[in-house]
């Protein structure tokens, strides 16, 4: 008996250390930390939703680097396809470029120490992002950099949702195809995705070389007005209230984790009573444990009040994208989702141009067409197991 009472006060010490750690540093985070506020720039986008197409796109202009090359990803997996880039980012630097390569720890952790030392060894800058650290060690173990931004020569950048791994360029059988959307842009934000990225640099490295003129070479303005929106593990919820707060006749939101904070929960429903529409993507496939349990709860009550939730059925769906009328799009790294909101360091790139905005809803049709309402039965008629996933899941919430 004594053994037992010692164990549960030990697990209470233990759930009462990760709370008060938790919620300390998270506050310490936030005074200590500020979203960077970009304004409206000019320049020129393109759309790819297919991670073949984007790749082969991304190498090329690997290949055609001469000063620099700064990649950010939250994954890279170990397996061929992260090899061959790998292998193209050891290139350039071998030819004298300057090839920086910042990875989320945990996200990309089955990067070998073996790898790690080859890609130094060919003069690849490497660090790891958002390492655990004290005095709020569970805290800053729960941090992820969630952007996916490449820079190259200070002229082209690429942000989005695609990752470094074989399931993004549809060689994995369960998750085929992959449905995601990626932005390639040149023009004035440019500079902004490279004080981001260089940013990111200096939190990891304490390298600064973001007064650099080296790094920000002088753009021309493109044709499409866009803007470049960083958050840093809070503001995304802010961020996200105003945009649904500019509809007038209809919501789309696309996202693979539809796990919601209560502000955003609320802010739909209102948007439900005034009678917009509202219609929300998320993946029929799940490539996480309990993640479309978690987004239950919230499917009864919006689906209750007029909401149309589709399930994507060709494939896994990953795409981030948030369409407000016809006249705003939201496409970055950002889910929405708890973690997204209040962990996750993430880039979205706010979208005006009517002609891109067309486009953008052309993909959107596309997935409305190869998706399924959710089944009534699988919110009203659950199973035990679904009832069980779904309290893990509620529990988890803020960490899925």
């Amino acid at each position: 008996m004594k053994i037992v009472i010692v164990l549960l006060l030990l697990l209470l010490f233990v759930l009462c250390w990760l709370r008060i750690d938790f919620r300390r540093g998270q506050k310490h985070h936030i005074q200590n930390n500020h979203n960077r506020v970009y304004p409206k720039r000019r320049g020129d986008l393109r759309l790819y939703t297919d991670g073949t197409d984007l790749f082969a796109e991304l190498f090329r202009d690997i290949h055609q680097a001469t000063k620099h090359v700064h990649v950010l990803f939250y994954i890279i997996k170990n397996d061929q396809f992260s090899q061959h880039f790998l292998d193209v980012l050891m290139h350039k630097a071998k030819s004298g470029v300057e090839v920086r390569l910042l990875i989320d720890w945990m996200g990309s952790r089955t990067i070998s120490k073996r790898m790690v030392k080859e890609l130094k060894k060919h003069g690849v800058r490497f660090s790891f992002s958002f390492t655990p650290k004290l005095p709020y060690l569970f805290y800053t173990s729960q941090k992820r950099n969630h952007r996916k931004i490449t820079v190259i020569d200070g002229e082209i950048g690429y942000l989005g949702g695609l990752n470094i791994g074989k399931e993004y360029i549809n060689q994995d059988p369960k998750l085929c195809p992959w449905r995601d959307y990626h932005l390639k842009m040149t023009g004035e934000s440019i500079q902004d995705l490279q004080y981001e990225f260089l940013t990111d640099w200096y939190t990891a490295t304490k390298e600064d070389y973001r007064k650099s003129d080296h790094y920000f070479p002088q753009q021309q303005p493109g044709t499409m007005q866009h803007m470049i929106v960083p958050t840093e593990g809070f503001g995304l919820e802010e961020t996200f209230t105003r945009f649904i707060h500019k509809a007038k006749h209809e919501i789309i939101i696309g996202t693979p984790y539809f796990i919601p904070s209560i502000t955003l929960l609320e802010e739909l429903r209102k948007v439900l009573r005034k009678g917009i529409k509202l219609t929300i993507i998320v993946p029929f496939v799940s490539d996480h444990l309990f993640v479309k349990e978690a987004a239950y709860r919230y499917f009864r009550i919006l689906i209750k009040e007029g909401a149309h939730v589709l399930q994507f059925q060709n494939g896994f769906y990953h795409s981030k994208v948030l369409f407000i009328d016809d006249h705003l799009c939201d496409i970055g790294t950002a889910n929405f989702d708890k973690r997204s909101l209040f962990l996750n360091h993430e880039v979205n790139c706010l979208i005006y141009d009517p002609s891109f905005l067309a486009e953008v809803a052309k993909k959107i049709q596309d997935d409305i067409s190869n998706s399924t309402t959710l089944a009534e039965r699988t919110l009203t008629r659950p199973t035990l197991v679904q009832l069980i996933k779904e309290r893990i899941a509620y529990t988890i919430s803020p960490f899925l």
